[in-house]
């Protein structure tokens, strides 16, 4: 009986082998943000590849869609996620104990690599008469859910051109539902932090309702950037959103999104991941167009964080570091 128990019990095992060439999967989880944005499907993206390999690196990583950048450094940081999107200021802000974390620096956030940059976006109906930042006095601005990372720059903006929230009627709605807020004349703009294009845009651009995007002057983009080191200027490429009102791209700026994880999370799980990703970037760059742009230097900038020592690791053994 024995015997015949243990015979099982190999096959069972040999089987297990087989199948996932480990004894043991692993299981991660990336944090991401809504499903119109880019997050999602660059954590998507992300997964499918380590996926390809999940038998060679006994990995399995599966998406979630979350709250956005805040949300995912307190996940990382409570061990309920392994792999969070955060925008390279709330990065920054987090490990130094500033903003949301003001006074408790996030010491154990590690940073993995940067991805797609992310332009500070506004976009407001025609017939709201909006032009520039100050025009959205007295009107009704969505600037995104608490603890999203597009409600931090509209706020920062905001102080950069001398606008108090008071002057506005403040809504704080997920980007998701902006579009059709907007079309709806329930909103007169919104702000959304994303790489472009942008699925949720083009939803809002393709209404009845005419729209337009609001540009920020240069030399408050200057202000921003010298204030704020993580912030760096950036176009809207009108291109990509046929039916809006500008002619021309429109000057704004933004920040990058990064790839973050926590100093608990093994070495070898970050070096694994990381390395996939490095190694398949011309096939990474397809899954979606806001990552045509992703070399393997621009993916080491905005990083705020200590590197994480399994993507060292990784970038020391390719001369990146």
């Amino acid at each position: 009986m024995r015997k015949g128990l243990l015979i099982c019990f190999m096959i069972v095992l040999g089987i297990a082998w087989t199948t996932s060439g480990a004894l043991a999967m692993e299981y991660v989880t990336i944090g991401t943000g809504g499903v119109t944005g880019v997050y999602y499907p660059t954590g998507g993206a992300i997964s499918k590849l380590v996926n390809q390999k999940r038998r060679e690196y006994g990995l399995r990583m599966t998406v979630e869609s979350t709250g956005g950048s805040v949300f995912n450094v307190n996940a990382l940081m409570n061990g309920d996620l392994e792999l969070g999107v955060v925008q390279s200021d709330l990065q920054f802000q987090a490990y130094k104990g500033l903003g949301e974390w003001q006074g408790n620096p996030q010491e154990k956030l590690r940073a993995v690599f940067a991805i797609h940059p992310e332009a500070v976006t506004i976009l407001a109906a025609v017939d709201a008469n909006i032009h520039s930042v100050a025009d959205l006095k007295g009107k009704i601005v969505n600037i995104g859910a608490p603890g999203s990372g597009q409600r931090v720059n509209a706020q920062d903006l905001f102080a950069a051109v001398g606008l108090k929230e008071a002057d506005m009627q403040i809504e704080g709605i997920k980007p998701s539902e902006s579009a059709s807020l907007l079309q709806d004349g329930r909103i007169d703009a919104y702000f959304y932090t994303v790489g472009h294009p942008n699925g949720s845009i083009k939803e809002a651009v393709a209404g009845t309702r005419k729209v337009n995007f609001v540009p920020v002057a240069p030399e408050i983009v200057d202000k921003l950037c010298k204030d704020m080191p993580y912030y760096a200027p950036a176009d809207i490429p009108v291109d990509a959103y046929p039916g809006v009102a500008n002619k021309e791209d429109v000057p704004t700026f933004g920040v990058k999104a990064t790839i973050c994880s926590s100093a608990d999370v093994p070495d070898e799980i970050i070096y694994s991941i990381t390395k996939e990703v490095f190694e398949n970037l011309d096939e990474l760059r397809k899954l979606h167009p806001a990552l045509k742009v992703l070399t393997r230097e621009n993916m080491l900038q905005g990083l705020s964080a200590p590197i994480h020592p399994g993507a060292k690791k990784y970038y020391q053994e390719v001369g990146l570091l």
